[in-house]
């Protein structure tokens, strides 16, 4: 069977651990030459590379902080270099600093807003610049741009706001190119930063319609649904998938 991705080429920011880690896994078993971004760990990052490789998949990790406008511009850049091209962007970077607003660093505020709104936009720039018709980008949001039901994650929950009005206002600029722009907005995701056990996690699953934790398979599933042929005619649209958190 042909595979959905086949001859298509996609950038996961963020993408060595975690939800971007398993969005460039199951963009790869869908046929796509994926490149990922990475800001620390250089092991970690050769580590998936190598697994993404079996079986004939083609990857490409890219050391790059999202605070840094030129590395994310240069990841794009270097996606296209590598494999001719980018038809997928996926830009699943983001940074959750949960604090009391008299409190809030500014600097926080500022890496914050470099990290989830502005690396976005450069990234969304860069690779509309290359894209050719019927492209897609996709931004990892949160249910927290709707719903902050705990103390502290103000600036957080503004900074995942943001980016829903950017994929409205990316949809009307890129629809005439055919390129499709949406964000996918989890709830609560068992990953090492946010580990589905502990008194947090209590908290938050006893506000959920699903009192448990996604599972990342599960949003990198959304994610390849919306890189894939049968969501072209979804655009705009910031699809929640958070387990009834929002209900």
């Amino acid at each position: 069977m042909t595979k959905a991705l086949t001859k298509k080429t996609a950038l996961v920011t963020g993408g060595s651990r975690g939800i971007g880690a398993a969005i460039a896994k199951r963009l790869v078993r869908e046929g796509a030459a994926v490149a990922f971004t990475y800001a620390n760990s250089k092991p970690r990052a050769e580590e998936l590379v190598s697994d993404l490789q079996k079986d004939g998949g083609r990857a490409l990790a890219i050391r790059a902080d999202g605070a840094d406008a030129a590395a994310t511009r240069n990841a794009v850049v270097e996606t296209v270099r590598t494999f001719g091209g980018i038809d997928i962007l996926v830009n699943n970077a983001g940074i959750a600093v949960v604090q009391p607003i008299e409190d809030f660093p500014l600097e926080e505020f500022d890496r914050t807003f470099a990290v989830n709104v502005r690396a976005v936009f450069i990234a969304s720039q860069e690779a509309a610049r290359h894209m050719k018709d019927g492209g897609r980008i996709i931004t990892i949001g949160s249910v927290n741009a709707d719903r902050m039901p705990f103390s502290g994650g103000s600036v957080y929950a503004m900074s995942k706001a943001a980016v829903a009005g950017l994929t409205r206002g990316l949809a009307r600029d890129l629809g005439p190119r055919g390129i499709t722009v949406n964000c996918v907005q989890p709830g609560p995701v068992d990953t090492d930063m946010n580990p589905d056990e502990g008194e947090f996690a209590d908290r938050l699953k006893r506000l959920m319609a699903l009192p448990r934790y996604a599972h990342v398979d599960e949003i990198a599933g959304m994610v390849a649904y919306l890189a894939g042929p049968e969501a072209a005619f979804v655009t705009g649209a910031c699809l929640t998938i958070d387990g009834g958190f929002a209900a």
